[in-house]
């Protein structure tokens, strides 16, 4: 059998939720196919923690452990890790150094897709609709006179590197860009602000099975709150996810067959989800998830669930494509 490591945690405020749906993972794998291991990584601290509590830190020269005097080296990496340094292309690399097959894009891939500005105008080459916006480098004085002049109000101030939308501020006002700005530049050295797109956001999960691209069932997101802020994604209650989303069916196609395209020509692997703003019949794409969640509740196991996917084959699934 197979040694798993699924690696955890990370550095972002998304650290529970990748360890809760770490703990999924581990429960549903496969384990007449694979060992796993739940990989804590948190700054430079690195460790397996085994059921008793004993904490063994992993080789960082090689990615294994020793337990008991036996060493235990991993043949694939299932990267559940949201944000810094799983979904930027970090751990990717690390991995690609040591030849150690993992779930997600590669480090190039995730990279690009992880920075919001940069991604965007890779998509616009695409002939793929985006909201009018301004990548900020630097915060200064003069930023808020820049985007007022390029910009109209309502616009949406986020980090350009995180995810879960921590740091995401919907700004009406131009005496609040200030204090958003300021949220958002907590969360990441590089911030976002785009125009805000009235329409109904829907929401594409795209994998790899043997081969061959699948575009699953799209989802739309009723959010009780202004947007689909961190509250409204993990609060229940706070959001209603329509599996499969009652939109047209030329508008479902289209969603579709762009999200196919995307992951193609950005070269994706494993599974990603790709956001859009549906306005009357325009998509809008607002960004891709290349980690997304994978608890039962989450929305790229529900959007498998109807396509006729398990979430335990869903994660063989992802195993088994991340050799090829």
């Amino acid at each position: 059998m197979k040694n798993v490591a699924i690696v955890a945690g990370g550095d972002s405020g998304e650290y529970e939720i990748s360890i809760k749906g770490a703990n999924v993972i581990y429960n549903e794998i496969d384990k007449n196919k694979y060992n796993p291991y739940i990989i804590y990584i948190k700054g430079k601290e690195w460790a397996y923690i085994d059921e008793t509590g004993s904490k063994y830190s992993v080789n960082l020269n090689d990615f294994s452990i020793c337990i008991k005097g036996q060493k235990i080296t991993f043949d694939l990496v299932f990267n559940i890790i949201h944000g810094t340094p799983g979904e930027d292309g970090h751990l990717q690399s690390y991995f690609d150094l040591l030849k150690i097959p993992y779930t997600s894009s590669n480090h190039i891939t995730s990279a690009i897709t992880f920075n919001k500005g940069y991604c965007n105008r890779i998509i616009s080459t695409l002939g793929i609709k985006v909201a009018k916006s301004i990548h900020i480098l630097n915060y200064s004085e003069n930023i808020i006179n820049e985007i007022s002049d390029k910009l109209m109000l309502p616009v949406f101030v986020k980090p350009a590197l995180g995810g879960s939308s921590v740091g995401i501020t919907k700004v009406k006002l131009l005496s609040n860009l200030d204090s958003a700005l300021k949220i958002a530049f907590k969360e990441s050295p590089e911030v976002l602000v785009e125009e805000s797109i009235e329409g109904k956001e829907i929401t594409c999960g795209v994998l790899k099975k043997q081969g061959e691209i699948i575009a699953l069932p799209i989802t739309e997101i009723i959010s009780h709150k202004e947007f689909f802020d961190y509250e409204a994604k993990y609060t229940p209650g706070m959001s209603d996810e329509i599996t499969p989303a009652q939109i047209p069916e030329k508008q479902y196609k289209l969603c579709q067959d762009i999200s196919k395209m995307i992951y193609e020509k950005l070269h994706c692997k494993g599974v990603i989800r790709i956001d859009y703003i549906l306005k009357e019949e325009e998509l809008y794409f607002l960004e891709i998830n290349t980690i997304p969640g994978m608890t039962p509740q989450s929305i790229v196991p529900q959007q498998a669930k109807t396509y006729g996917i398990s979430l335990k084959e869903l994660i063989s699934i992802l195993l088994e494509e991340c050799t090829n």
